[in-house]
């Protein structure tokens, strides 16, 4: 019972749900996220630590750098289906939209080398 409330209370702020939906696209240095959501650094770290306690992002260093992405294998197998069922979920969404075109303007307003670089593969 204790873990999927831990996930519920996750994926019940608005920002964790709009970082998730960026999160599908691929591994993301915090200061995109943190520049897509428009939210605080701190505020934005704190929700990203959230969902990494819940099973649901995992992180890494790269110098300077932290990058997050969904989990590979989420565990328990409630976090992999929540995360398989967001993918459907909020598509449509206007805040999830806006997200993800201020994710897209972040590379081109900040060129890689100016901002955190792209992760490998993107």
């Amino acid at each position: 019972m204790r873990t999927f409330l831990k996930v519920m209370r996750a994926m019940s702020d608005p920002g964790r749900v709009k970082a998730l939906k960026l999160l599908e696209g691929g591994e993301l240095c915090v200061c995109r996220i943190q520049e897509s959501l428009g939210l605080a650094q701190p505020t934005v770290s704190r929700h990203l630590r959230r969902l990494v306690e819940a099973g649901l992002v995992q992180n890494r260093k790269k110098g300077p750098w932290v990058y997050y992405r969904l989990a590979d294998e989420p565990r328990p197998p409630m976090v992999a289906t929540a995360l398989a069922n967001l993918r459907h979920w909020l598509n449509e969404d206007e805040d999830v939209r806006q997200a993800l075109e201020l994710l897209a303007r972040t590379y081109e307003t900040h060129p890689e080398g100016e901002a955190c670089p792209r992760p490998e593969g993107k």
